[in-house]
Formats: structure tokens, sequence, C-alpha cells
């Protein structure tokens, strides 16, 4: 086995050491994330015909302003309709990639593996975003590849509305996708695989979903319609589940369901909402079972809605999930891209946003937030994004997996240390077999918590030295310092004290 370094925790801290503060109402651990929309070059690339150094050049443009709003993670769009943006014998290249599907890079280098690289440098996490039973944008298949499995399993295909879809009935389309899913984890360092709130699709007036036949074939004699495309949906997100696990356990598996469960008027367990479709009645999703049966690590409900908006609140929303009490953790989606651009005027409201936020950091059942989509706030709406800078006012931990795996973590090591003036050049060692690195630096202040001045979650794999420069205001000599590694699991080393004296 090939071993690399492990999570650091290091935390720059006043002589009194008291790590468990923190800066004003930031939690020690949040999930910030922000959804890359890459269909019909949502957020990225721009133009499916811009070259290669412009299209790396608006990614890491996309990445810095999330960065610098201390978010740490992003969720890209890596399978939109059937296609791919990696290379893959299962499917085409995207067209929304390169102009025209199945058409490779001009550079002929492999994109998913660099975005995963510069999404680490500036420690973030990497989700791996995919929609499963999508397999057509619109019906035009002339544009399609030949190695499109429109044309390999044509029967494996329902037209619904202006798509083509991938029929969730059928054993091989699962097996299908389970592939695809397994090459991405065994390929690429990815920090978790990311499913939407596709699965069976939004209903359309007048339109019937063919898949009778199949429910003959493969029903069972006691199961509704209904609640055999539930039970196909369970399938596939139970054999993913054991896809990912089997290879890589570290790797997380997230889904973010439509915001509305089932509306209470339909079932008294469900939500005080008025959804005109709900992701257990319309789509067939059943993610409360997905977590009680321990198959996802996040759910992140699509809570797109204003605090008070009377159909379905983001208030109600938010506060039905976190009363499931489930045992997963829990991420609200936000609709960004609502800001001052929906025929509800709550959104005019350059609070909307920040409110959300102070509701979700305010319910302890809630571990975090994403936000759609990534275009929504950068280069516009200056006064929301500057509320949420102050929100996100310093770097936070991701949350660990909630699933139990003890382990005893190898020491870390200080190789060597030198002082100069307000910066501390420092070289750390430690080894271990799961690829997760986080180093925090803070400094604790009695008055306003332990503020974060740097983080540092990816290095190289395999690196013998870690080797850091840390700019610390204030007088080093005064600061004690506590080095200590943490894995995914939240398993951690014993500290590793620097006092005063030995800076």
């Amino acid at each position: 086995m090939r071993f690399i370094p492990c999570s650091f925790l290091l935390t720059i801290l006043l002589a009194s050491c008291s790590s468990s503060r923190y800066l004003g109402p930031s939690p020690e651990a949040e999930f910030r994330g922000v959804w890359i929309a890459t269909v019909v070059n949502i957020d990225w690339p721009k133009n499916a015909d811009d070259n290669v150094t412009k299209q790396k050049k608006d990614f890491i443009d996309l990445l810095e302003f999330y960065q610098n709003l201390n978010f740490n993670a992003v969720i890209v769009q890596v399978r939109t309709a059937g296609d791919a943006f990696y290379p893959t014998e299962l499917a085409p290249w995207s067209k929304y990639l390169t102009g025209k599907q199945g058409r490779a890079p001009a550079d002929s280098k492999d994109p998913l593996k660099w975005m995963i690289e510069e999404t680490h440098i500036r420690d973030m996490e990497f989700h791996a975003w995919l929609n499963p039973y999508r397999a057509t944008f619109d019906l035009d298949t002339l544009g399609l590849d030949t190695s499109h499995d429109f044309f390999l399993h044509r029967d494996w295909m329902v037209r619904y509305g202006k798509k083509f879809y991938y029929n969730p009935g059928l054993p091989q389309v699962r097996n299908k996708f389970s592939k695809v899913v397994q090459e991405l984890v065994e390929n690429y360092d990815i920090d978790a695989i990311h499913f939407d709130d596709y699965f069976y699709p939004y209903k359309i007036k007048g339109e019937t979903f063919t898949d009778s036949l199949d429910f003959q074939t493969y029903g069972l004699p006691e199961q509704s319609l209904a609640d055999w495309r539930r039970s196909n949906v369970d399938s596939l997100v139970a054999h993913v589940h054991r896809t990912i696990k089997k290879r890589k356990p570290w790797v997380q598996f997230g889904i973010s369901p439509f915001g509305v469960w089932r509306n209470k008027s339909k079932d008294s367990l469900g939500s005080d909402t008025q959804a005109g479709q709900t992701t257990y009645d319309d789509l067939y999703a059943n993610p409360l079972l997905w977590a009680e049966k321990g198959w996802v690590d996040y759910l992140a409900p699509q809570a797109y809605w204003s605090m008070d908006y009377p159909p379905a609140s983001y208030r109600n929303v938010a506060t039905w999930w976190a009363s499931q009490k489930i045992s997963t953790k829990i991420y609200l989606g936000n609709g960004a891209y609502k800001i001052k651009n929906n025929a509800d005027k709550a959104w005019n409201r350059k609070n909307e946003i920040p409110e959300q936020l102070q509701f979700t950091r305010g319910t302890p059942e809630l571990d975090g937030n994403i936000f759609f989509s990534a275009k929504s706030l950068k280069g516009q709406h200056e006064k929301v994004v500057k509320k949420i800078k102050k929100w996100y006012a310093s770097p936070v931990i991701n949350p660990t997996l909630k699933t139990s795996q003890n382990r005893i973590l190898a020491p870390v090591k200080i190789n060597s240390k030198t002082v100069s003036r307000d910066t501390l050049e420092i070289k750390l060692a430690h080894f271990d077999s799961i690829p997760r690195y986080l180093l925090y630096y803070s400094e604790a202040n009695k008055s306003s918590g332990d503020k974060i001045l740097f983080k540092k979650s990816y290095l190289s794999a395999g690196q013998e030295n870690i080797h850091d420069k840390i700019a610390i205001s204030g007088r080093l000599k005064r600061k004690t310092i506590q080095i200590l590694v943490q894995d995914i699991y939240g398993n951690r080393t014993p500290s590793l004290m620097l006092n005063p004296k030995q800076l």
C-alpha cells in the first residue's frame, strides 16, 4: 500500500491554550460549498468553444473567488447527460467542454485531474457531481456521438418531454452507472460522489413515463408502480454506496434532493408546505430511507426559497429536515441564483441569504450550506457578497464522516522550525493511508475566540516534508502552538505542543 499524509490540524493558540473557542459565531466545522454547473455552460466553461487556456483561467477565477470567501468545497458537474468531463470508455466527451460531443480537449490532457489538483491547492474539497438518469438535454440526437448510450443501448432510453432518460427500472442501467462511479473513485483523488435531485424526471402534464412493461417484468406482486419506482432508485443508491466504500471508504457519497420530501397535506409526517411536486411522490426518491440505511454520508436538500415564502419557506423546510434526526450530515441548498431575479420580492433584500446562513448555523442538527450556482455571486451583488464574507469571516474545518472507524494515528513530527520576526517557517512529517490533509493555524483571542489565520487542506501525496511559512500578527513568543493530526473520521493524534520559549 502506498502511504500518504493524513489530515493535519495545526492551531496557534495563546498560552492559555483554549482551543475550543472560535471567532464570533463560527463553529469548529461547517460545510461551505458551491455547485459549479457545467450543463449548457451555466457556470463553467463559459463557452464550450473557448480555448483550454481561457477555460482554465475561468475555473481558477471561480475557485479563487470562493476561496476568498472562505468556502471549503466545490461540487463540480462532471457528467451532465450520458457524457463526461474526463477521458473514459464509458461515455463520450461532453459537448459543453469541447463544443462537440466526443471531441477530446485540444491539449489532450485530463481536465478532471487538473480541476481536482487546483481545487485542493486552494484548500477546498472536490465533490464529483453526476446526473445518473438524464441521457440527453434535448431531442437533438444527431448531435450525439456514436459512443453515447443512446446508440449503444437504445432499449435503455425513455423519451419524456424534450429529453431522453435512462430507464431506472432496468438492472443493466444500475450496473452501468456503478461502473461509472467505480472508475471515478479508483482513478481520481475526489472527496465525494454527488447526485442532485434528478432521479425520475419532474412530472410534465400530459406526459407518461413509459415503463409499464418493465414494471410487469421486474416489479413484485405486492408493489404499486410508485413503490417499484422508489425501490429502483433505492437500489441505485445502495449499489453506488457499496461501490464507493468497497474501494475508498473515506470518499463521501452525498445527494441533494428536492427540498420538500412530502407535503403535510399528503402525509402527516411531511413538512408544512404546499409544494407542487415532492421528492417522494413525484421524483420517486426517499432520502429518509437512504439516511436510515446508512447509504449516504450527507444530504443537501435544495431549499431554494426565501425565509418566509408561503408555499415552502426556507425556515419551514430547514426546520423539518432538522427535526428528522437522521443519521447523516445535513447541508441546506441555497438559491443564490434568485437574488434580484425572482417574483418573490424577498430576494431583493441584501440580508436574505445571510439570514438563511444564520438560521442554518443556529440549528444544531444542520451542518452547513451549498450555494446554487457559482456564477450567481461572482462579479455581482456586492452587498450580499460582503455580508457573506463577514459571516464566513475565517476558514473552518470540513465536517468529518459520521461513519465510525476508530484508528490509531502515528504522531506528527516536527523536522525543523525557524522564527523570523512575525513569520514561522516549519517542516512537518506525518504519514497515513487516508489521503485527507488539513492544516489549520489559528490564534486564540479571549474576547473573540480563535481566529484561523491560515488553512491548508491538501498537500502533495507522498510528501516527506510539509513545508510552510506562516505569517502571524503580534509577537510569536507570546503564543503557544499546538499541532495535531485529524483524519476524516474524526480520529486525532495526541497534541504536540511548542511553548513560547522553544520559539
